[in-house]
């Protein structure tokens, strides 16, 4: 029997055609792939699409998940509804004493409110970014542009001896006023939820300004310590002798000739304990001397009145 799938033919081996309905099937699946995939497609969560069908686009966002379209004729593009960040770097603005930044680098997050993004997809069809995964970020170039401007106006209003300490200040002003600027034309459509100042590098000049400044700041720092140090001892040393002029006067106020004849009186009756000692007091009792000769006063010497 054979069984061999060549045959002869005109004296050459040929290879058996298909059959005709199996091509049919063939292509008839190849078709229905096609549409299929063409017809149907997925919004990921926090996205939108926006639909243009034959040129018109839709306004009603396409919400997330599964969806059908009509092959051929209907495209779905797909943006972005989360927060999205876009840099700005190198950046040269003058500032309020005309010194020029020698670096400026500026983050800025923002989102598109999602109910509007077909709306910013017409509007500014031109200032859309693909992102790594082929998202669009609506209105990117737009806020991208009034972000730098909002930079270089908040930055002229600051000496560029100040910057370095008021960055987030500068951050706060940025955000503002670019958050300003979006509303005027678009209001509730564009949200700017941070703006952070990675790089703020000054001229040289500028740097050695600074540093000078902060050093003569450190050394007023120090000199107003010394003074405070100094007026405090010099308070102490006045409560001293305030505290001791008030003993004294206390002291003085307490000395009364009764209670200086009882001190003299003491005073003797310890004298008297001892050997060789002579006490002269004076007539007039304002005071009295006590004299000690061992050589020439014998023991239990006798007190004598002075003359």
């Amino acid at each position: 029997m054979e069984t061999s799938v060549f045959k002869r033919s005109g004296g050459s081996m040929g290879v058996n055609p298909p059959r005709p309905g199996v091509v049919l099937w063939i292509l008839l699946i190849v078709v229905v792939a096609v549409l299929v995939f063409s017809s149907s497609y997925v919004i990921e969560t926090g996205n939108v699409g926006v639909k243009k069908t034959l040129g018109t686009v839709d306004l009603d966002e396409v919400t997330p998940g599964f969806h059908l379209r009509l092959p051929l004729i209907t495209s779905v593009v797909e943006y972005s509804g989360k927060e999205n960040t876009f840099d700005l770097t190198d950046l040269t603005p003058k500032a309020a004493d005309n010194l020029s930044l020698r670096d400026l680098d500026v983050t800025v997050f923002y989102s598109t409110a999602a109910n509007r993004i077909a709306d910013v997809a017409v509007k500014y069809a031109a200032s859309d970014q693909p992102g790594d995964n082929g998202v669009l970020f609506p209105g990117y170039g737009l806020v991208w542009r009034e972000a730098r401007g909002a930079i270089y106006e908040v930055v002229a209003k600051v000496d560029s001896l100040q910057l370095h300490k008021q960055r987030n200040e500068l951050q706060n002003d940025v955000q503002k006023l670019l958050q300003d600027r979006l509303d005027a034309e678009d209001p509730k459509v564009f949200s700017i939820s941070r703006v952070v100042v990675r790089a703020l590098n000054t001229d040289p000049s500028i740097e050695q300004s600074i540093q000078l400044a902060v050093q003569n700041q450190k050394r007023l720092e120090a000199k107003k310590i010394e003074v405070e140090i100094a007026a405090r001892e010099a308070e102490i040393e006045v409560a001293k002798a305030q505290g001791i002029a008030k003993a004294n006067q206390i002291i003085n106020a307490s000395l009364t000739a009764e209670y200086l004849q009882h001190e003299i009186n003491l005073a003797l009756r310890e004298f008297a304990k001892n050997d060789g000692q002579a006490v002269v007091i004076p007539a007039n009792m304002q005071g009295f001397q006590i004299m000690l000769n061992q050589d020439r006063l014998h023991r239990g010497a006798k007190t004598v009145p002075a003359p």
